[in-house]
């Protein structure tokens, strides 16, 4: 009994596996040529979205597709929390009857039987012929999976990686094209268009503002206020016109006082008087006219006589000058006309699309009220406020709006297709400004199609809530303004469009193998003349009704005829679309990088400075003695540091004194005696044995048995020296003590000497041991003094030195 129920389960379940298709060889064999061809000839693409109608059009180009995963599956990581770009881009969930409208159309249109499985539901049961086909298409599918994709088309700019992309492979999207199909984008952009053009965005662009910003929050409230004195001078003009025309009701109303005229008067020359630049001689410090308890009062009256109907008391006095005010103003304000009455504005949350949260409200406070509760919002600048246009036109007395085609190929230059044929959304209600219900001013099908149309809406109005463009043209033509369409319409739509993009050229990534299919949506007022309300990028392309089923399939088709066909011959068949404009390439200049080149001059190392206790400077004092008694004792000698360095100083100098001395060895070994180093500046001291006298002479007071101690330039021919009476000079010439070896004579002319006074030196009393008849100190440990450094002794000829002292004494005795 426990197992019955799990038979039906489990025969079920069985059902449901899938099982591959049998492949017969010749069908694999025709597969792969096919494959092959496509893959010499980059025919790879892959379509993410419901568009059968791209995939019949490239199948019939000989492309094959590279299945990727359902934008379903990739909603988690590819849409994430980004902002809503405008997309107007139906569900994939949309009804069956939607997706068959276009598959037949398109199978209408290329006379095939081609079905696509993967986006019908698993209950529908195709033909044998459709099976095969579809099979077939399945099976190149597989071949190509690890292939490179060459034309992408997807719902969604961010599901492609734009930086990873080859100059070969194309897809349906630019990069940074928020700009311009974002609400916020859009609102900010066109402020720049007096940099590309002269026209004015206010003539096709209603009034928009950002309320997370606070200056634009404080401009727009601002322009309600100013609205509002505008709109209460056009109710009292119309409000005469009535009583004159006995169209005034005998019910009883609630009445203000005529100041609310006054006020609204003066608010408005005041405006005025700012255009006119009659404001210059106004101070910062000047108090506003109308203070915030005042203004508050003036709305509050304002509600009062516009939305519920009061009267004002004494207004027929001033008709003549509202009239006078509004003629003034109709020159400045281009959207005076559209503006209305009920000062009503229209607000946008900037990260929703297909109208999702998009509301209307008439009063001030209630406004700012809904933008403080979603912080989020405000603080990223996302809300967006814009003018509601109250007095559009009407078809029937219903409201619509225009969905209108363009194609983008290339940004520099910038190149734009205008598709010919478009179509209106109605609303389902009749058109008033005395309800703010979304079911009568949106116009957007995603909203329309959740309400029933109204039973008090024209029967003329179509129930699919659609007409096509030559619908609408007919129905001007029976108004007497079919010429009309064509010198207002579709020309003002035309240069909505180029400013907009102009205004966005440098922002956008001019990607050359990219492009991009846009809907813009129009308002037309009165006068025919169009506003643009926003751009979408990835228009829907759903087959919702019998207008958007002949339309959508076609304007993809031409699409794939202008971005491929037209690639090839340039004189291919372009289907609705028309070039309306394309600019003069804009050289870019390449980039060379950055200059790194450092210039300069290099720092030179400074000489030592004499230390400030001794007086003699940092050279080495080295022993010398008379070279006959130098083969009796080791090559050895010692050294008196000029002054003590400390931490840096001290290691530095130890390291030069050790490379000096592998130096000396080198040099030694390669035979040469002449070495001249002119890196030092500073001499070392000689301390001689011979002869005693005449260093006493040049006033070295040492004892009679301690080795006196004069400078080396003494032992080289220096020149005359100056003597002042106070300590010996001390030449400058460099001579390392390397260059002495022993029983070797010198050069004499090889040691150059420097002019000029040279640094005295303290002498300390050195007391090392002298033997007699050698020419080195066997006791190191004689010299006594802390800064005595051991060095090796090198020997000099006697001859030389005593030429040297002979030539010195004979100086010397001339002064």
């Amino acid at each position: 009994m426990q197992q019955m129920p799990r038979a039906p389960v489990e025969g079920a379940l069985r059902r449901r596996v899938p099982t591959l298709p049998a492949i017969k060889p010749d069908r694999l064999k025709t597969a792969k040529a096919l494959v092959a061809k496509a893959v010499k000839l980059k025919k790879v693409f892959s379509v993410q979205g419901p568009y059968p109608v791209i995939r019949a059009a490239l199948w019939a180009r000989g492309w094959v597709e590279r299945r990727v995963p359902h934008p379903a599956q990739r909603a988690s990581h590819c849409h994430g929390n980004k902002e809503e770009d405008g997309d107007d881009v139906a569900d994939v969930t949309d009804s069956n009857t939607a997706l068959f409208s276009c598959m037949a159309a398109s199978k209408r249109a290329h006379n095939t039987h081609t079905v696509f499985p993967y986006l019908l539901p698993e209950r529908v049961d195709e033909g044998e012929k459709e099976e095969k086909l579809d099979d077939m298409y399945d099976l190149m599918s597989r071949l190509v999976r690890n292939e490179t994709t060459y034309f992408h088309w997807t719902t969604r700019r961010d599901c492609i990686d734009f930086r990873s992309l080859r100059n070969e492979q194309m897809t349906n999207h630019y990069a940074n094209s928020g700009t311009f199909t974002t609400k916020v984008g859009l609102c900010v952009n066109l402020r720049n268009l007096q940099w590309f053009d002269t026209a004015d965005p206010d003539t096709f662009f209603p009034r928009c503002y950002r309320l997370g910003a606070e200056d634009e929050k404080q401009a727009f409230i601002e322009d309600f206020r100013k609205t509002a004195c505008a709109s209460l001078l056009q109710h009292v003009v119309r409000r005469s016109r009535w009583s004159r025309d006995g169209a005034e009701d005998n019910v009883e109303h609630q009445s203000v006082g005529p100041g609310l005229i006054d006020t609204a008067l003066h608010v408005c020359q005041e405006f005025l008087n700012v255009l006119d630049h009659r404001d210059i001689d106004v101070t910062v410090e000047t108090s506003a006219s109308v203070d915030e308890q005042h203004w508050v009062e003036f709305l509050q009256d304002f509600y009062m006589v516009v939305h519920k109907g009061a009267l004002i008391t004494g207004s027929s006095v001033f008709v003549e000058r509202c009239q006078a005010t509004l003629n003034k103003m109709q020159e400045a304000c281009p959207q005076l006309d559209t503006d209305g009455l009920k000062n009503i504005w229209i607000i946008k949350p900037g990260a929703q699309s297909r109208g999702r949260g998009i509301m209307c409200i008439n009063r001030l406070e209630e406004i700012l009220a809904l933008v403080d509760s979603d912080r989020a919002l405000t603080a990223q600048s996302k809300w967006v406020v814009q003018k509601y246009l109250e007095c559009p036109l009407l078809v029937h007395g219903t409201k619509f709006d225009i969905r209108q085609w363009f194609l983008i190929t290339d940004w520099n230059p910038l190149t734009v297709w205008f598709y010919t044929e478009c179509y209106l959304r109605f609303s389902t209600q009749p058109y008033s400004t005395n309800t703010l219900d979304s079911s009568v001013h949106l116009c957007n099908n995603s909203i329309q199609k959740h309400f029933q149309p109204s039973s008090e809406r024209h029967p003329a109005v179509p129930v699919e809530n659609m007409w096509s463009c030559s619908q609408f043209r007919a129905y001007l033509q029976q108004q007497g303004r079919g010429a009309q369409w064509e010198s207002v319409v579709v020309t003002g739509m035309q240069q909505a469009v180029v400013r907009t993009l102009q205004t966005a050229q440098d922002v956008v990534e001019p990607r050359k193998a990219s492009f991009e299919l846009y809907g813009a949506d129009f308002m037309l007022g009165r006068d025919l003349k169009p506003w643009l309300l926003e751009i979408n990028a990835s228009p829907t392309m759903a087959c919702s009704t019998s207008v958007t089923a002949r339309l959508c399939p076609a304007v993809q088709r031409d699409t794939l005829r202008v971005v491929l066909d037209r690639r090839t011959d340039p004189s291919a068949y372009t289907g609705g679309f028309q070039l309306i404009f394309q600019q003069a390439a804009v050289e870019v200049p390449p980039y060379v990088g950055v200059n790194l080149l450092v210039e300069g001059a290099p720092v030179r190392r400074s000489r030592h400075r004499l230390h400030k206790h001794t007086g003699f400077p940092s050279p080495i004092l080295a022993t010398h003695f008379p070279p006959d008694q130098s083969q009796k004792t080791s090559s050895q000698t010692y050294a008196l540091d000029a002054f003590c360095h400390s931490g840096k100083e001290k290691q530095t100098a130890v390291e030069k004194k050790r490379q000096r001395t592998k130096t000396s060895f080198r040099l030694e070994r390669e035979g040469r005696t002449d070495v001249q180093n002119t890196s030092r500046v500073d001499a070392p001291l000689m301390v001689h044995t011979e002869p005693q006298r005449k260093a006493q002479r040049l006033g070295w007071g040492l004892g009679a048995k301690v080795p006196t101690l004069v400078p080396r330039s003494f032992s080289f021919s220096l020149g005359a020296p100056v003597n002042t009476g106070h300590q010996p000079l001390v030449s400058r010439s460099v001579l390392p003590q390397t260059a002495f070896r022993p029983q070797q004579r010198s050069p004499v002319g090889g040691f150059p000497s420097i002019p000029g006074p040279l640094p005295t030196m303290e002498v300390f009393s050195l007391r090392p041991r002298i033997v007699s008849g050698t020419s080195a100190c066997r006791n190191p440990r004689s010299f006594t003094h802390h800064s005595v450094r051991r060095r090796p002794l090198f020997l000099r000829p006697q001859r030389q030195s005593m030429a040297r002292f002979t030539e010195e004494e004979h100086e010397n005795d001339r002064y």
